[in-house]
């Protein structure tokens, strides 16, 4: 018994839920039963002795009033009560039924003149009865009418018991089999998310679970399973960018190292070693830069950057001007008391890959702008420079792109600035755009502002 339960309890959660049902099932109807049965017994037993206690008090009144006399049969005024005899002090017997003349006295107990009436229940050799015995007088010397019948079925034998109990098992059973549908029915979709889940594999992570209609658990389940697997989807299409970007943009500085390293090895006395040591600088100056933003890239939206601060915007700009030491002047704009929540670090970094942005293409002046709208914090970024057309403000903020040849690797930078701009963006729940400035470019940072 021990194992079925162990094999039924580990094997599913329908058969687990099953089986509790089944178990609080019988704790439940189990004592409902034996209530049952006793309280039926008790109803039938008070009956009875009712029945039998109403006849013997009309014998008795007879026996009183002279209307039944010694020796006679004594008539039934109940057909159910069959039993009557009248006994003397002595232990004689005066009157009975026809159907008690052939018995012995159907008790040996007496009442008392403390308890004139008492009920019994006394099995003879022929049959068990139950019997009321009532004194006709208060006298000692009064004879006593016993006035009883036989025990009814239902209390002489278990056939009440059976039924209740075969009832109770009946019962029992059909909550388990209930139970057992409706955990089918409910888990269904959860099985059938089970087989979708592992048809799932890593080479392709664009399939989703099924989501059953209604906002149960289960639907609440399908919904977190599709989220799980888009935030996955997502993380392996950023890991493979992330190796296509970084083999095709190291690939470059790379070979450009070798080949000058190759070329000093072959033709050292032509070689000049400070040209040589200086442009290996550079090269590995721009490979650790590309390194850095793609680690940067890696890493937004992870839980080792999640430690987010209450940020005063306008404090953050005053801060990485500050730091600065930019060729032309940053005329700032700031609103007082425009916060949000974020991460300072990356904000900063956005910040300065902004105005790195704007101070490589502007003129004359870049312009920063800090304002609030809406619940929203707005932060701008203006140069005079060069517009972008329509077609690529979207385009600008992917990886490693530049739009012509004014916006080449010669102008500087890693070519990820933007995309760790509109990243950091998107981790913060906000967005960052390139809006229409004629004469020049503006970018615009929008984030939820912290109430």
């Amino acid at each position: 018994m021990s194992a079925v339960f162990r094999s039924i309890w580990g094997r599913s959660l329908r058969g687990r839920v099953t089986l509790i049902a089944t178990i609080v099932a019988a704790l439940v109807l189990l004592p409902m039963g034996v209530a049952g049965v006793v309280v039926a017994r008790t109803l039938v037993e008070s009956s009875v002795f009712a029945d039998t206690r109403d006849t013997a008090q009309r014998v008795a009144y007879e026996m009183r009033s002279g209307g039944l006399p010694q020796g006679s049969a004594i008539p039934l005024p109940n057909p159910s009560v069959d039993l009557i005899q009248v006994i003397s002090a002595d232990g004689r017997t005066l009157a009975t039924s026809d159907a008690a003349r052939t018995l012995p006295p159907l008790t040996d107990l007496r009442p008392t003149q403390q308890d004139p009436e008492i009920d019994v229940f006394n099995c003879l050799p022929t049959e068990c009865v139950h019997l009321s015995a009532i004194r006709v007088n208060v006298s000692p010397e009064s004879p006593v009418v016993l006035a009883g019948r036989s025990t009814p079925d239902v209390l002489a034998t278990r056939t009440l018991e059976f039924i209740v109990f075969a009832e109770v098992a009946v019962l029992v059973a059909l909550a388990g089999w209930a139970t057992w549908l409706i955990t089918g029915r409910a888990l269904r979709p959860v099985a059938t998310m089970r087989a979708q889940l592992d048809a799932v594999h890593t080479g392709d992570l664009s399939s989703r679970v099924t989501e059953p209609p209604g906002e149960d658990e289960v639907a609440q389940l399908a919904r977190s399973i599709n989220g799980t697997l888009t935030r996955l989807e997502r993380s392996a299409e950023q890991q493979r960018q992330f190796a296509s970007d970084a083999s095709h943009e190291l690939r470059t500085p790379i070979a450009g190292l070798r080949a000058q390293l190759e070329s000093a090895q072959l033709y050292p006395d032509d070689t000049d070693l400070r040209s040589l040591v200086s442009s290996s600088l550079r090269d590995t100056d721009r490979l650790e830069a590309i390194i850095t933003d793609l680690l940067l890239l890696a890493r937004i939206g992870s839980q080792v950057d999640a430690a987010k601060e209450r940020v005063d915007l306008a404090t953050l700009v005053r801060q990485e001007l500050g730091r600065r030491s930019d060729k032309l002047p940053v005329h700032a704009d700031l609103a007082a008391g425009v916060e949000v929540d974020g991460v300072r670090l990356q904000l900063a970094r956005v910040l300065t890959n902004l105005l790195d942005n704007a101070q490589r293409y502007a003129e004359t002046h870049v312009q920063v702008r800090v304002t609030r709208k809406n619940g929203t914090a707005v932060l701008s970024v203006e140069n005079d420079g060069q517009e972008i057309p329509e077609a690529d403000r979207e385009r600008i903020f992917e990886r490693f792109t530049r739009l012509d040849a004014s916006r080449s690797r010669d102008a500087g930078g890693t070519g990820l600035g933007l995309a760790i701009a509109r990243d950091v963006a998107l981790a913060h729940g906000g967005q960052i755009s390139a809006e229409d400035f004629p004469g020049g470019a503006r970018f615009v940072l929008k984030l939820p502002a912290a109430t």
